[in-house]
Protein backbone atom coordinates (compact mmCIF):
# COMPACT_ATOMS: atom_id res chain seq x y z
CA UNK A 1 0.00 0.00 0.00
CA UNK A 2 2.72 2.44 -1.02
CA UNK A 3 0.53 4.63 -3.21
CA UNK A 4 0.92 8.21 -2.13
CA UNK A 5 -2.22 10.16 -1.37
CA UNK A 6 -2.64 13.53 0.24
CA UNK A 7 -5.73 15.03 1.69
CA UNK A 8 -7.30 17.30 -0.89
CA UNK A 9 -7.22 20.07 1.69
CA UNK A 10 -3.48 20.35 1.07
CA UNK A 11 -2.81 20.61 4.78
CA UNK A 12 -0.09 18.55 6.37
CA UNK A 13 -1.43 19.04 9.88
CA UNK A 14 -4.42 16.70 9.70
CA UNK A 15 -5.71 14.79 12.71
CA UNK A 16 -7.18 11.40 11.88
CA UNK A 17 -9.61 9.88 14.37
CA UNK A 18 -11.07 6.41 13.93
CA UNK A 19 -13.51 4.01 15.44
CA UNK A 20 -11.96 0.83 16.75
CA UNK A 21 -15.25 -0.79 17.72
CA UNK A 22 -16.09 -4.45 18.14
CA UNK A 23 -17.03 -5.16 14.54
CA UNK A 24 -15.34 -5.67 11.21
CA UNK A 25 -16.12 -2.14 10.04
CA UNK A 26 -14.81 -0.62 13.28
CA UNK A 27 -11.55 -2.49 12.90
CA UNK A 28 -11.36 -1.55 9.22
CA UNK A 29 -11.80 2.12 10.20
CA UNK A 30 -8.90 1.77 12.61
CA UNK A 31 -6.74 0.05 9.98
CA UNK A 32 -7.48 2.77 7.46
CA UNK A 33 -6.40 5.44 9.95
CA UNK A 34 -3.12 3.54 10.39
CA UNK A 35 -2.60 3.30 6.62
CA UNK A 36 -3.38 6.99 6.08
CA UNK A 37 -0.87 7.86 8.81
CA UNK A 38 1.78 5.67 7.17
CA UNK A 39 1.08 7.44 3.87
CA UNK A 40 1.44 10.81 5.63
CA UNK A 41 -2.06 11.97 4.81
CA UNK A 42 -2.30 13.01 8.44
CA UNK A 43 -1.58 11.77 11.91
CA UNK A 44 -3.70 9.20 13.70
CA UNK A 45 -4.90 10.48 17.06
CA UNK A 46 -6.64 8.83 19.99
CA UNK A 47 -10.42 9.01 19.82
CA UNK A 48 -10.82 7.44 23.26
CA UNK A 49 -8.49 10.07 24.72
CA UNK A 50 -10.75 12.77 23.32
CA UNK A 51 -13.73 11.06 24.95
CA UNK A 52 -11.79 10.86 28.21
CA UNK A 53 -10.93 14.58 27.95
CA UNK A 54 -7.21 13.91 28.25
CA UNK A 55 -5.67 17.38 28.18
CA UNK A 56 -2.65 16.67 25.97
CA UNK A 57 -4.78 14.84 23.42
CA UNK A 58 -7.35 17.64 23.36
CA UNK A 59 -4.54 20.13 22.71
CA UNK A 60 -3.22 17.96 19.86
CA UNK A 61 -6.66 17.97 18.27
CA UNK A 62 -6.96 21.73 18.80
CA UNK A 63 -3.61 22.17 17.05
CA UNK A 64 -4.74 20.31 13.96
CA UNK A 65 -5.69 22.38 10.96
CA UNK A 66 -8.19 19.76 9.80
CA UNK A 67 -9.86 16.75 11.40
CA UNK A 68 -10.92 13.54 9.70
CA UNK A 69 -13.34 11.21 11.50
CA UNK A 70 -13.59 7.62 10.28
CA UNK A 71 -16.50 5.65 11.70
CA UNK A 72 -17.27 2.01 11.10
CA UNK A 73 -21.06 2.26 11.11
CA UNK A 74 -23.91 4.78 11.31
CA UNK A 75 -23.68 4.97 15.10
CA UNK A 76 -20.98 7.59 14.33
CA UNK A 77 -19.21 7.17 17.67
CA UNK A 78 -16.03 8.88 16.46
CA UNK A 79 -17.86 11.90 15.06
CA UNK A 80 -20.05 12.13 18.18
CA UNK A 81 -17.03 11.89 20.48
CA UNK A 82 -15.29 14.71 18.66
CA UNK A 83 -18.40 16.87 18.66
CA UNK A 84 -19.02 16.31 22.38
CA UNK A 85 -15.50 17.61 22.98
CA UNK A 86 -16.21 20.71 20.88
CA UNK A 87 -14.61 19.64 17.59
CA UNK A 88 -16.29 19.52 14.20
CA UNK A 89 -14.71 17.04 11.78
CA UNK A 90 -13.88 18.52 8.39
CA UNK A 91 -14.41 15.11 6.79
CA UNK A 92 -16.52 12.24 8.05
CA UNK A 93 -16.31 8.80 6.49
CA UNK A 94 -18.49 5.82 7.43
CA UNK A 95 -17.05 2.47 6.36
CA UNK A 96 -20.41 0.68 6.21
CA UNK A 97 -21.51 3.26 3.63
CA UNK A 98 -18.66 2.18 1.36
CA UNK A 99 -20.28 -1.16 0.55
CA UNK A 100 -18.94 -3.24 3.43
CA UNK A 101 -21.57 -4.93 5.56
CA UNK A 102 -21.09 -4.76 9.32
CA UNK A 103 -20.59 -8.03 11.21
CA UNK A 104 -18.87 -9.23 14.36
CA UNK A 105 -15.98 -10.93 12.56
CA UNK A 106 -12.77 -9.30 13.82
CA UNK A 107 -10.59 -11.22 11.37
CA UNK A 108 -10.23 -8.56 8.69
CA UNK A 109 -10.35 -9.49 5.04
CA UNK A 110 -7.49 -7.89 3.10
CA UNK A 111 -9.71 -7.22 0.11
CA UNK A 112 -12.25 -5.33 2.25
CA UNK A 113 -9.51 -3.20 3.85
CA UNK A 114 -8.02 -2.41 0.43
CA UNK A 115 -11.45 -1.56 -0.99
CA UNK A 116 -12.34 0.71 1.93
CA UNK A 117 -8.92 2.37 1.88
CA UNK A 118 -9.19 3.08 -1.84
CA UNK A 119 -12.67 4.56 -1.47
CA UNK A 120 -11.56 6.62 1.53
CA UNK A 121 -8.64 8.03 -0.44
CA UNK A 122 -10.97 8.89 -3.33
CA UNK A 123 -13.26 10.74 -0.92
CA UNK A 124 -10.35 12.64 0.62
CA UNK A 125 -9.02 13.62 -2.79
CA UNK A 126 -12.42 14.69 -4.08
CA UNK A 127 -12.66 17.98 -2.20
Amino acid sequence: MAEEVKCACGTANVGIFACSGGSNVGQIANQIAIELTKQEVGKMMCTVGIGGRINGLLKSAEGSERLIAIDGCPLNCTKETLELAGFTPDRHIVISELGIKKNKDLELKDEEVKEALQKTKEILQSE
